[in-house]
């Protein structure tokens, strides 16, 4: 009889074989199971997700640093370059303390200590004096008074290649420099068109305080490298240079060096050259501003120490002026005088001195206000470049008579020297000019000798008499239609829009009060543009048109991208005998300075009043346009507190005309100067 438990171990034998074979069989399934799932997703990887993750290898594993474009040139109408960049090396100070505190203004002074060493050292004092240490100290600008705290400080241009091998070796020393590659833009030494054509500054200095470059900062993340705008690149701030930015500035550079995962450069740079940025060719004449400009000067000069009690204007400090083409509205001089060197900005920066010296001049008097030198105290008593158009208005107050059927084409006015507007027994009167009377006078004897008392009595006071109209809401369309209180369309930055006083007056007083002022000119203050575009207006009968500063734009090898025609903006028509009527009375004006003119041409002088710091000056405006058979240029000219527009506007015009004439020729052939006369 055998044991009950003898055969226990053999079960528990077979038992833990079993285990085992069921716990390698998991094992195996498992392990399968994983290679499975490994052999999948390497199947995904290899032909699903390859070729995103091969391109996300190649971005990784590389360096890139953008090189900035070289900025397009630009010229003026005869090719002769006006603005143009080159590249260089730069030296920049960033203000990252608080230099009111002293131990880090103690660092500064001895930072520039340190460097005016340096660049006497390493610098090229053939070429140039090198920077002293307070002079170092200024154009860090610690206190902000000339640029914002995030603005880069330019604090040397044209690097010696010692220069930079020394600042590059000790570059932990120097923490708060950088060595820029940077454009530099160099201006015409002659200075022309200066306002006009603008200047730059660094893309980080600007890109919070101007919309245009917020805009394109807040979506730099959405641009390919080669169009992102890089923190010490120069962009257009004023003028051409900003108005035509995109064209101008072309497209970065790229290099780009193959890394390691530690950021070590492993291979041989891959260079994308930088796109060279497109020329604008301008319609403005180098000659013809030159000599708008020198007329101007010489003749505030004449004025201001004239003799001559009707010449004399002591405080004539600057004057305006513009001429466009009749036909194409292409402007060929735009002069804000006096003027300044824009290269003062080159690399984008301005020095103190220089700022204080010039700040008067930087504004484009001929499309938004600006002042002369004044101090603080002295500006109030005197007007800035935005006047009331005086007589200059009539020629468009009897086009709106006529053609309102305010009065006839033959009607007479008897001008007793004054009119008078108002309720009865507390009426206004306004004078002409010297309180002169002409007695029996039509339209055309009223605009030679510049009726305020016609202009009064025919135009103001019957315009707003009228019941089957709102007269104000008349004058206003027809401003609009002539280019005045309305923006020119030129596209220039900053441009005003102008001063629609009349419909102050109105709220102020009334609307009668608001139609005589505005009459003979003074409810309206505008622009020297708009009123060179309301000449053409005049010139072509009713077609204004577009102001247009560039004719082309080329690429760097030549080739055009671009050109402009000829835009007109709106028509206004108007009766022949009405024009025939105006431009009578205008040939007959008596204007200063064009004895000799070889061409009849149409002209209106005039003298506007306004009050500035509590007494009343008078501002000298002009407008012409010639040859009157045909016209083909039109100009206007603003100086403010110049007296009578006939002695301090209209020969500066007079020399417009005639450079016009010399260069491109008032009739299609340039015209050779006449020699001046000699006595034996």
């Amino acid at each position: 009889m055998s044991h009950p438990h003898s055969d226990e171990p053999h079960k528990r034998e077979l038992l833990n074989r079993r285990h085992f074979s069921f716990r390698l069989n998991t094992f195996f399934f498992v392990t399968f199971a994983v290679f499975t799932v490994l052999i999948v997703r390497l199947a995904i990887l290899q032909f699903v997700e390859g070729p995103s993750l091969k391109e996300k290898e190649t971005r990784l594993g590389y360096k890139t640093t953008a090189i900035p474009p070289l900025r397009g040139t630009i010229y003026d109408a005869g090719q002769k370059r006006l603005a143009y960049s080159t590249s260089t090396q730069s030296l920049y100070f960033n203000v990252d303390k608080n230099y009111t505190k002293e131990e880090n203004m103690a660092d500064a002074k001895q930072l520039a200590h340190t460097l005016a060493d340096v660049f006497k050292e390493y610098g090229d004092t053939s070429k140039e004096k090198p920077l002293t240490a307070e002079e170092i100290l200024k154009r860090m600008d610690l206190t902000g008074k000339l640029n914002y705290v995030f603005v880069p400080r330019l604090i040397k241009t044209g690097l010696t290649p010692k220069e930079i091998a020394y600042f590059l070796e000790h570059k932990p020393e120097y923490k708060g420099l950088d060595i820029v590659e940077d454009s530099v833009r160099n201006y015409d030494e002659d200075t022309v068109a200066v306002q006009t054509i603008g200047y730059l500054k660094k893309f980080k200095g600007v890109r919070e305080s101007y919309d245009y470059y917020k805009n394109i900062q807040k979506n730099k993340d959405t641009l390919p490298d080669e169009l992102r705008y890089l923190d010490y690149e120069d962009v257009g701030v004023d003028g051409i240079e900003l108005m035509y930015q995109e064209e101008l500035r072309g497209k970065n550079g790229l290099k780009r060096f193959p890394v390691n995962v530690a950021g070590r450069i492993i291979g041989q740079m891959e260079l994308t050259k930088p796109e060279r940025g497109n020329d604008l060719h301008l319609t403005i004449h180098k000659d013809i501003q030159m000599k708008t400009e020198e007329s101007i000067m010489k003749t505030l000069e004449k004025v201001r120490n004239s003799s001559d009690s009707l010449e004399s204007a002591p405080n004539a400090r600057t004057g305006y002026a513009v001429a466009m083409e009749v036909k194409t509205g292409n402007v060929v001089t735009m002069a804000s005088m006096p003027d300044y060197n824009t290269n003062v900005w080159k690399n984008g920066s301005i020095s103190p001195e220089d700022y204080e010296k010039y700040k008067f001049n930087m504004n484009n008097g001929t499309i938004k206000a600006a002042y002369g030198p004044y101090d603080d105290e002295e500006i109030k008593k005197h007007p800035n470049s935005i006047v009331y158009l005086g007589s200059t208005m009539k020629p468009l107050s009897v086009l709106i008579g006529l053609q309102e059927k305010l009065f006839g084409l033959y009607d007479n006015y008897f001008d007793g020297g004054y009119a008078e507007f108002g309720r009865k027994g507390y009426e206004t009167k306004v004078w002409n000019s010297s309180r002169k009377s002409f007695g029996y006078i039509d339209a055309a004897e009223a605009l030679r000798v510049s009726s305020n008392a016609f202009m009064v009595e025919m135009i103001g006071k019957r315009l707003y008499s009228r019941t089957d109209m709102n007269g104000l809401e008349v004058w206003d369309k027809y401003m609009e239609m002539f280019g005045l209180g309305v923006k020119t369309g030129s596209g220039l930055p900053g441009e005003f829009a102008g001063l629609k006083d009349y419909l102050s007056e109105a709220e102020r007083n009334n609307s009668q009060s608001a139609l005589v002022y505005s009459s003979f000119g003074q409810q309206g203050k505008y622009t020297t543009l708009q009123l060179a575009q309301y000449a053409a207006t005049l010139a072509s009968h009713g077609k204004r048109m577009k102001p247009q500063f560039v004719s082309k734009i080329t690429d760097g090898d030549g080739k055009i991208v671009k050109q402009f025609k000829p835009e007109v903006l709106n028509e206004v028509k108007f009766n022949d005998s009405y024009w025939d009527i105006v431009e009578l009375g205008m040939s007959r004006v008596n204007v200063h300075g064009f004895d000799g003119f070889p061409y009849k041409f149409y002209r209106k002088t005039g003298t506007s009043q306004q009050d500035v710091g509590g007494r009343t000056i008078e501002n000298g405006v002009f407008i012409a346009y010639a040859p009157a058979e045909n016209p083909t240029l039109a100009v206007a000219v603003v100086v403010p507190e110049g007296g009578y527009g006939s002695y301090s506007a209209a020969p500066i015009a007079r020399a417009i005309f005639d450079a016009y004439d010399e260069a491109v020729g008032l009739t299609g052939t340039p015209r050779k100067a006449t020699p001046p006369a000699t006595t034996e």
